[in-house]
């Protein structure tokens, strides 16, 4: 969240979205009440460090860090939330003075905290004790969030086991200290929301947010046999496509599969932000491709699209709306459309804070399409559009094509056919990264592609076996770098 909302916020008064609580030096002791009553509700912002009337009074620095981490932990603990949603907060320095912000979104369970389940209204947080009003809150996020439905007969043997260390890489690289890392498997699909008990029938098993991130693809295909996601080139035969991807698999691999495809079809450009190169293209569409999967309506039989044209990128996706029309940056409220999976995503990086991703679009887009503006329009089937201006249209974009297609040509033509298509995508990532940097050594690697020390080693291998790197220097420090025949590839 930008300095702006901030102040914005601290502007406001007090309602359902929004809450003040003071806390000089340790969490105030109804914090998890209102955490509670918004995750129930509609969920909103709270600010610690701040009076009733939006006045600063801050937060003492040297118990900061101690606040973080109590309600990172307490937010993970069933006897505090139940279920758990973790939570992490943002410091910001406003008139000198510290206060944390919690982005609190709408959950699609039923929580209590201290044996009780609480809602939120204008006026305030209240208890809910009534059977009748509890199954009212029941009823209305079952009828509105599929994510959770229950599918008692799921095992462990119905899901990628195999991503879970990978997904821990993801999680460590953005928490050194997250509770999910010393659980085993299981248990981080129990502790992260995707076990569960259905009201109605009292059945227990897993979800279909589960089945959407982790399950197998022949799961994926007995569960929803519609789900899929199409990416389309479209720049010379706009009627059908001149490239295409087809994705049916879970939705941690679609969305880097996804992100191959728009880097191996649009171009970057080179940007500097606090003095550190970014990638523009990175930042604008790792937040439209994170929406088209994490806010679609995975019930619907409409498919999931993205498609490039030669003046504009277009998403579109199945959705349950929360309103209709043109989502404008300063007048729109952020709601997530599948908070389970959503929080999963945010968990490994790959999301930010609920409501950042149309903020983000709005600011790189002004340096990576100059005088051009997204847009992102709410119904039943959502869509956004990304112009393109004329610097990023076919001349820029058929010489990078060229230069990927080289790349992914090179890969598939020397490795061994029962490599999988996923592996072969990022050696033809590692080895466009290699060029970059002109060199990486194993821990680059490593940190960049967020693999473990043997994947990254038996990557190097395949490579190396192919001809296109070679490694130089002491065993150490030494750096894989091209080969002649890889550098002419990219300087043909």
């Amino acid at each position: 969240m930008s300095i702006e909302r901030m102040k914005y916020l601290l502007n406001q008064c007090e309602g359902i979205r929004l809450e003040f609580k003071e806390a000089t030096t340790e969490l105030p002791g109804n914090l998890f009440e209102s955490i509670c009553a918004m995750l129930n509700r509609e969920g909103g912002d709270i600010l610690l460090g701040v009076k009733d009337d939006g006045t600063v009074k801050g937060i003492n620095e040297d118990c900061l860090e101690n606040i973080i981490t109590n309600l990172v932990n307490l937010s993970n603990n069933p006897n505090k939330l139940d279920p758990p949603f973790i939570l992490h907060p943002s410091p910001y320095s406003i008139e000198g003075r510290k206060i944390l912000h919690i982005s609190v979104p709408e959950s699609s369970e039923t929580h209590k905290t201290g044996h009780f389940v609480y809602d939120r209204s204008n006026d305030g947080d209240f208890k809910v004790t009534q059977t009748a009003q509890i199954a009212l809150l029941y009823n209305r996020k079952r009828n509105h969030y599929t994510e959770n439905r229950i599918y008692p007969y799921l095992g462990m043997s119905d899901f990628k086991t195999e991503m879970f260390p990978r997904i821990r890489n993801l999680i460590r690289g953005r928490y050194q200290n997250h509770p999910w890392l010393d659980l085993d498997d299981e248990q981080m699909l129990h502790k992260a929301g995707f076990y569960g008990r259905d009201p109605q029938t009292q059945q227990e098993g897993y979800n279909l947010a589960s089945v959407l991130l982790f399950g197998r693809d022949e799961t994926i295909v007995n569960i929803v046999s519609h789900y899929k996601i199409d990416a389309l080139l479209r720049r010379v035969d706009v009627d059908r496509y001149d490239d295409r991807l087809y994705i049916t698999t879970n939705l941690i691999e679609a969305y880097d599969l996804l992100m191959s495809f728009v880097e191996k079809h649009l171009p970057d450009k080179f940007y500097l932000q606090d003095d550190i190169r970014i990638s523009l293209r990175s930042k604008i569409f790792r937040e439209i491709v994170a929406n088209l999967i994490v806010h679609r309506e995975y019930t619907s039989g409409y498919a999931g699209t993205l498609t490039i044209y030669e003046d504009r990128v277009e998403t579109q996706n199945p959705n349950n709306p929360h309103g209709n029309g043109l989502l404008l940056p300063d007048h729109f409220v952020p709601f997530q459309k599948n908070p389970l999976i959503a929080r999963f995503f945010a968990q490994m990086g790959r999301v930010d804070e609920l409501g950042s991703g149309i903020l983000n679009v709005h600011k790189y887009l002004k340096a990576y399409s100059p005088g051009k503006k997204p847009q992102f329009i709410e119904g039943q089937l959502f869509r956004t559009v990304i112009p393109l201006d004329d610097t990023l249209r076919q001349k820029d974009g058929a010489v990078n094509g060229a230069v990927n297609g080289a790349v992914n040509g090179a890969v598939n033509g020397a490795v061994n056919d029962a490599v999988s298509s996923l592996v072969k995508d990022r050696l033809g990532k590692e080895l466009k990264r290699i060029w970059e940097k002109e060199g990486l050594n194993l821990r680059d690697l490593m940190t960049e592609f967020s693999i473990e020390r043997r994947t990254a080693q038996r990557d190097m291998k395949l490579l190396k076996d192919a001809g296109l790197v070679e490694f130089t220097g002491p065993d150490k420090t030494g750096r894989y770098m091209l080969t002649q025949e890889a550098k002419n590839i990219f300087s043909p």
